[in-house]
């Protein structure tokens, strides 16, 4: 897990905010525009939020969206399904009720 990246996305879920794939890449020394670099930041997110649901809380990287549909990325749909706590039947339903819980959660937190 990257530390860094986790750290950034608790401060935009604190503010009640998204925040996009191409503005976290750099974190990692990853652009978005290579297909291996976005595999990664899909793994990164992956573990992040797999660590969030081995904790009882809400997926974080549902915080990471598109620039351009300001919507996850149809990695977040295929975790959420392995993890077993999405069917797949609904995904902008899914997406709007794991934002809410991830913001309700985080501006809550210390």
């Amino acid at each position: 897990m990257n530390s860094d990246i986790y750290e950034r996305l608790k401060e935009v879920a604190r503010g009640g905010r998204k925040i996009t794939y191409g503005e976290i890449a750099p974190m990692a020394d990853l652009n978005m525009s290579k297909p291996p670099d976005r595999r990664e930041i899909g793994r990164i997110l992956d573990s992040i939020s797999t660590r969030e649901h081995e904790e009882g809380r809400p997926l974080l990287s549902a915080v990471v969206v598109r620039r351009n549909t300001r919507y996850p990325g149809k990695g977040f749909f295929r975790l959420a399904q392995g993890l077993g706590i999405y069917d797949g039947t609904n995904d902008l339903a899914f997406f709007i009720k794991e934002i809410y819980r991830v913001h309700a959660y985080w501006t809550k937190a210390e």
